[in-house]
């Protein structure tokens, strides 16, 4: 398997473009339980250019019916990431210092529940995001309310 760089620059890029609007190639999720993992998903695929077709416990989207669970769910997506050994991108968990553009951040509440994914577009001079689901372009970090943070820092992608 060859290793590829994760294009952190071509993920921001995405986010920008797409942070206050929807690419029509995908599936708006906003109504039906919120669009902000997909959106996540988006932006580091057209980072990392590669999706993994693993049924079950992959990362793809063919179509709103014909999409792996980490595409858009939060905990999916962060159990993918975190553990993905084969095709396309992988992460670990990392603090805000580490976090890096095109990085996801996770929140949550006290109790650990992880309910929403932005997208980090800047780290300096403060953690920015962009999202879905309340659409959100260079909102920063700090605004939101949670309980809880995890920050998932793409390290590379597998081809």
């Amino acid at each position: 398997m060859r290793e590829l760089i994760y294009d952190r620059q071509a993920a921001v890029a995405y986010a920008r473009k797409w942070a206050m609007g929807r690419n029509p190639a995908y599936y708006d999720f906003e109504n039906i339980g919120g669009d902000c993992t997909n959106f996540a998903s988006q932006c580091i695929f057209a980072g990392a250019g590669v999706m993994n077709y693993t049924p079950v416990m992959g990362w793809y989207y063919r179509s709103a019916y014909d999409r792996a669970a980490a595409w858009s769910g939060v905990e999916y997506l962060y159990n993918f990431l975190t553990a993905n050994r084969g095709a396309g991108p992988y992460a670990r968990v990392v603090t805000a210092a580490e976090a890096a553009p095109g990085d996801v951040v996770q929140l949550g509440t006290a109790g650990g529940g992880f309910y929403h994914s932005p997208v980090i577009t800047a780290v300096y001079p403060a953690i920015l995001v962009a999202a879905h689901t309340y659409d959100a372009l260079d909102r920063p970090l700090d605004s939101y309310r949670y309980g809880a943070v995890r920050f998932l820092h793409i390290e590379g992608v597998r081809a």
